[in-house]
């Protein structure tokens, strides 16, 4: 057996390596923004992240080095529902075809943009990318396709809304349990990016009861999420970035599969940029140049305006295409409503042979979630599930349950080889 003092010899700073650290940690906050948030403002509901108001005297070796929004990028990674984003769609949902972006991807790039803009205006770079990549986390798979399913299903029960970035919410903090900050869950809430605005300046959320509330009136209020405000700028530059992630590398996506040709694909003409990387780096500057030492977020009003134009062209050209919806309401939508029925029976019936049980209620990645199918309703319950789920997973399992009604993958996929 290995003792305290044995392994403090291993793992444990000194006074003098403690020091060291702490005076690191200080050097950091003092330069940031006097509008960046600070780990010591961090709020959390449980033990286990740094309080509001402590100070760097106070914290454990683990603060040392894992100060709280830092602890938040780490919960996030290293939870089983992060893994599953490699296998749900971006856009595109039934292509065998390594180039097309995943949502994991998507999460990534999302945090690499936030991170240098963030760094850019000595904001908290660990809060940008805790909230950056959990923010498509509450996801459905099959992409918006599977996102507007599940809130029709969901809603013709309940009288209540499905969006994904209550979902993500709903997921890290109820589902998965992960404890993290206040300042994150509203950043994963507040994210969408389906609507842009030229300015993003912060709205307060100071208590875990007003996300509760922004929640609810999510729930209950269709389209109030697109409205939602960051608390922090740091959401808000997520909030900006999630928009630049996609906007060119969808077009990108859309040019592999011919929805876009060489000719088709650039922006010709527009102010912020031809393609991907020209959009990246150009909107990335402004945003910079326009927002140094103030307490929000800006561009120029030609560059939001060129930004728009592209985001509503690909609305017209990527999104509506065949190639972004073929197979979802001929088949994907039918198999999503037989599930979410049986699914629904089976957990008010507590039949513990059903794979909502075995795969999901009283799983391994619940283990730490005793008590969840007491809390939560039916309904809620499976909109876990189902949502959770990656998009091989869901037609493996409906094939499985009704193998009557069989789907093959040579039927749903493009191939990779014809």
């Amino acid at each position: 057996m290995t003792t305290k003092a044995e392994k403090d010899h291993f793992f444990a700073f000194t006074d003098e390596q403690r020091a060291y650290l702490r005076e690191g940690l200080e050097r950091e906050e003092a330069f940031l923004s006097p509008y960046a948030t600070r780990h010591v403002q961090a709020i959390y509901e449980r033990d286990g992240g740094r309080r509001s108001g402590s100070s760097t005297d106070e914290l454990s070796d683990v603060d040392l080095v894992r100060p709280a929004f830092v602890r938040d990028v780490d919960r996030v990674l290293n939870n089983a529902f992060y893994n599953r984003c490699m296998d749900k769609t971006q856009v595109f949902p039934f292509y065998q075809n390594d180039d097309l972006t995943r949502r994991s991807f998507h999460l990534q790039l999302v945090s690499r943009i936030s991170r240098k803009i963030a760094a850019a205006l000595r904001l908290n770079i660990a809060l940008a990318e805790a909230i950056a990549l959990a923010h498509d986390m509450g996801h459905t798979p099959f992409g918006h396709g599977g996102e507007r399913m599940l809130d029709a299903l969901y809603r013709h029960h309940t009288g209540r809304c499905f969006n994904h970035n209550v979902h993500g919410v709903r997921l890290l903090r109820h589902v998965a349990t992960c404890n993290l900050s206040l300042q994150t869950y509203n950043g994963i809430l507040c994210h969408c990016g389906e609507k842009a605005f030229e300015k993003y300046e912060p709205y307060p959320c100071d208590t875990f009861e007003q996300l509760d509330d922004m929640m609810e009136h999510c729930y209950t209020t269709p389209g109030a999420s697109h409205d939602l405000r960051p608390s922090t700028l740091e959401g808000c530059v997520v909030r900006i970035c999630d928009i630049l992630a996609y906007l060119g590398k969808d077009r990108q996506d859309a040019m592999k599969l011919g929805v876009l040709t060489a000719e088709t694909y650039p922006t010709r003409g527009e102010l912020v940029g031809e393609n991907n990387a020209q959009i990246i780096q150009n909107a990335t500057a402004n945003i910079i140049k326009n927002s140094i030492g103030r307490p929000y977020l800006a561009m120029d009003t030609e560059v939001f305006e060129s930004m728009q134009r592209i985001k509503d062209q690909n609305l017209e050209v990527i999104y509506t295409s065949p190639q972004a919806h073929e197979n979802l309401e001929v088949n994907i939508q039918p198999m999503m409503e037989q599930l979410y029925e049986r699914f629904r029976e089976d957990v008010k019936a507590g039949d513990e042979d059903s794979y909502v049980f075995r795969h999901h209620i009283n799983s391994w990645v619940m283990q730490f979630n005793r008590g969840y199918a007491d809390r939560w309703s039916p309904d809620d319950i499976v909109v876990d599930y189902i949502a959770s789920m990656t998009d091989d997973y869901f037609i493996d399992l409906f094939n499985h349950l009704y193998p009557e009604q069989a789907i093959s993958r040579s039927k749903l996929y493009h191939p990779y080889f014809r």
